[in-house]
């Protein structure tokens, strides 16, 4: 089978697209033909080294396709049936064995490729809006990136759930994304200072939470967009790791909370990843979340779409195509 490898840790160039032995499935693993592999942020700091994984191997989590074949005591998946996962390493790849416990399925009326667009950023979205911090009806929250993959997601969740919504974005065009998916008022931070204008949007008050995946460049003014005993859900860090904070600063600024969440710990247990994914994929299948694809690779090209989605020229979700 094809399949991109990375041999060294560094940029886009070192996703190679060779050719590897087709994988045979265990015992407990699935072994699935790949319909679509989903390109995340993640994926990116695997490459980089920042998440270091042992070399060399195939990046990628994320992805839907169709059971080929089972080892034994796999009871819930057979050949045929189609299925999804976000977790899952080797997914830029024409095949990819998965532990079975790892899989859900595809429900009738959901679209393969927009399965994969939605998994693991829309599971992602559920996790910071239903478990992180509980968005309650009539709060105010900041979401940063609110025109990307997870952005625009949890923008409309968020809206689901009766929050008003602050996003920033880089670029008018980005700014228009965030309006569609729902946000009631978009900052471009690149124009003006985003800490000010969430303080002039609140009436000086501050947001009840700020949901922030960029880090370095936003980290310590995110802090401060805060009212008291408000919540920074730092979940992402795609211009650099965050700063080093003293928890005692956070007293000064009114007793604020700060907390790190991954995906794996709120889909630990198999009753809650599929808890989270068939509300996702149910919110798809009624029209209360859209996905924006915004654009679809040949797996070849992984590294124009690595590039892509650092030079954050992207509004939506990346897939890669066998």
């Amino acid at each position: 089978m094809h399949a991109i490898q990375v041999s060294q840790y560094g940029g886009p160039e070192v996703l190679d697209y060779v050719q590897m032995p087709d994988p045979q499935p265990g015992p407990g693993q699935v072994l699935i033909k790949i319909g679509a592999a989903g390109v995340n942020y993640v994926d990116v700091y695997h490459r980089m080294g920042r998440y270091p994984q042992p070399l060399p191997f195939t990046p990628g989590l994320e992805g839907a396709g169709i059971v080929e074949a089972t080892g034994s005591n796999v009871g819930d998946f057979k050949p045929g049936q189609r299925v999804a996962w976000a977790q899952v390493l080797g997914s830029y790849a024409e095949y990819v064995l998965a532990p079975s416990d790892r899989l859900v399925p595809i429900p009738d009326g959901l679209e393969d490729q927009i399965a994969t667009a939605l998994l693991l950023q829309g599971m992602t979205a559920h996790m910071l809006a239903k478990d992180v911090f509980p968005i309650q009806p009539g709060q105010t929250i900041l979401i940063h990136a609110a025109a990307g993959g997870v952005g625009s997601l949890l923008t409309q969740v968020a809206k689901m759930f009766g929050a008003r919504v602050l996003g920033t974005t880089s670029t008018e065009a980005k700014a228009e994304k965030a309006r569609q998916a729902g946000a009631d008022e978009v900052i471009l931070y690149s124009h003006m200072d985003f800490e000010s204008e969430v303080k002039r949007l609140t009436d000086g008050k501050g947001v009840h939470v700020v949901y922030d995946s960029v880090g370095a460049t936003t980290f310590e003014k995110s802090l401060k967009c805060l009212r008291k005993r408000g919540m920074l859900v730092l979940f992402g860090s795609a211009s650099g790791p965050a700063p080093m904070l003293d928890p005692n600063s956070l007293a000064g600024m009114g007793s604020l909370f700060l907390t790190r969440p991954s995906l794996s710990h709120y889909t630990a247990e198999r009753e809650e990843l599929l808890r989270r994914a068939g509300e996702v994929f149910q919110w798809a299948i009624h029209g209360q979340l859209n996905v924006h694809i915004h654009k679809i690779y040949p797996l070849g090209d992984a590294p124009q779409a690595h590039s892509d989605l650092e030079d954050r020229i992207t509004s939506g979700k990346l897939l890669l195509v066998p």
